[in-house]
């Protein structure tokens, strides 16, 4: 059976920690700006300015891509000093083999297309401004989750 400690290895108070400046951070950004932080379409408009395909050149992702890429630069920027800072400078390790992460991500990245929008967006934003259709969404995202934790671990 597993311990609570298992599951926070480093304790509740960091991840409280990053569950708060995300909320806080994305409803900072809908307070001051009125725009959505959802990563799917961050990284949408981002590919919009390498891949010429018609998906990538709609209107809608032409038109935010300079603070899309801005707010995509700082999560990146944040994660990197949280790193260098209380994350003792150690790289983050993992049993998981490259292409069972290489799969998940693409499964992850098919399923944000076809869910219009992620976890992100239906679970932080679309939650936190009450609409009906990102709570349908991010109970299958659960729902999903759990069982492919269960599968996984009767497999494994």
């Amino acid at each position: 059976m597993q311990t609570w400690s298992s599951f926070f290895p480093l304790g509740w108070q960091p991840y409280l920690l990053g569950g708060l400046l995300v909320g806080g951070g994305t409803a900072l950004l809908f307070v001051l700006t009125g725009r959505i932080g959802g990563m799917s379409t961050v990284l949408s408009s981002s590919w919009s300015y390498v891949i010429q395909r018609p998906f990538f050149q709609q209107e809608p992702f032409i038109a935010s891509r300079q603070w899309r890429l801005v707010y995509a630069l700082g999560l990146i920027l944040g994660a990197f000093l949280w790193w260098a800072t209380l994350g003792e400078g150690q790289p983050q390790r993992t049993s998981v083999p490259v292409w069972q992460l290489a799969l998940g991500g693409f499964v992850a990245g098919y399923g944000a297309r076809l869910g219009n929008g992620c976890t992100s967006g239906h679970g932080v934003c679309g939650l936190g401004s009450l609409q009906l259709p990102s709570l349908g969404a991010v109970l299958t995202f659960m729902a999903t989750a759990f069982l492919t934790a269960n599968l996984m671990r009767t497999v494994s």
